[in-house]
């Protein structure tokens, strides 16, 4: 049975880097952030009608890297609670298939990245400024402290960051 991790948080939180390291340390797959790859064909002007086509093209994109594994192990840069909190943000309002998805999805463990590394700047990133960072932190956060999968904060630099998260998927997922 396939063990999958989840890392979220803010934009800019380095997610990806992560996501990457780990796939590297623990020699398997991660699947990428499908929004990514989405914003650089449409143009990073979207509307809350296709927040549901990525989402979508999310799920899609995550079961291809499932089947494609050769470890029982999968590091996801995104999910469905990631699209909720971008359409909840953005639109106030919520697709009735993310909400749906979030409780079809089974995960293993959550990697919550912290506010704490310095923002990049890129084309499709929205939040330069400190407070909604901090807000999308604290909804992320909310969430994860509301649900039952484990989950734990990713915080300090360079490889002070990556050896937390090691250790958390040794603790909560390898161990298990």
């Amino acid at each position: 049975m396939v063990k999958k991790i989840v890392i979220i948080g803010p934009e800019s939180t380095g997610k990806s880097t992560l996501c990457a390291q780990l796939a590297a340390h623990f020699t398997t797959l991660w699947c990428p952030e499908y929004a990514r790859t989405y914003l650089e064909t449409h143009g990073n002007h979207y509307n809350y009608d296709q927040l549901l086509d990525i989402a979508k093209g999310q799920l899609a994109l995550e079961a291809t890297y499932t089947q494609q594994l050769t470890q029982p192990l999968l590091f996801v840069d995104t999910d469905m609670y990631v699209m909720k909190v971008w359409c909840e943000y953005v639109f106030g309002k919520c697709h009735h298939f993310i909400l749906e998805q979030i409780v079809q999805q089974q995960y293993d463990l959550y990697l919550l990245c912290n506010v704490d590394l310095p923002w990049t700047k890129d084309n499709l990133r929205e939040y330069p400024d400190e407070q909604p960072r901090k807000e999308l932190y604290q909804l992320y956060k909310d969430l994860l402290i509301n649900q039952t999968v484990p989950w734990v904060e990713i915080s300090g630099l360079n490889k002070a960051r990556l050896q937390v998260a090691i250790e958390a998927v040794e603790t909560f997922v390898l161990q298990q």
